[in-house]
């Protein structure tokens, strides 16, 4: 088994059911993504870029994106916590998932994975 499967499995529920439900979505909507271990969490590839990662932390499954300072959809959805480039959707409950969004943000995480970060 893969670290990253792994990872996703040996997670206490729901967040394993909630990762594992993100997983299928993802894979769905980008179906060449590479899923890869990375940082110690799973990480989605396209290629060399980085289009999101799955984390569980602080009681919440953490979706995080690079490209995000690119994004125009769902921004209210984001949350930025103190980091300069990347965003999250954070999930606590298994309910709290809403596939469109989530499928909006992978596609504009796709649209913009070989864009630079904006430095000001």
């Amino acid at each position: 088994m893969k670290p990253a499967e792994e990872y996703i499995l040996k997670q206490p529920e729901p967040f394993k059911s909630m990762l594992l439900h993100l997983q299928v979505i993802i894979e769905a909507t980008l179906p060449e993504v590479e899923l890869l271990f990375k940082w110690r969490v799973p990480f989605y590839y396209v290629g060399k870029s980085p289009i999101c990662y799955l984390n569980v932390t602080k009681g919440y499954v953490d979706v995080g994106f690079w490209g995000a300072q690119y994004f125009t959809d769902h921004l209210d959805k984001l949350e930025a916590d103190k980091r300069k480039y990347v965003k999250s959707l954070r999930y606590h409950k298994p309910e709290e998932i809403e596939e469109n969004i989530v499928v909006s943000i992978l596609n504009q995480a796709y649209t913009y994975r070989n864009e630079k970060f904006i430095t000001n």
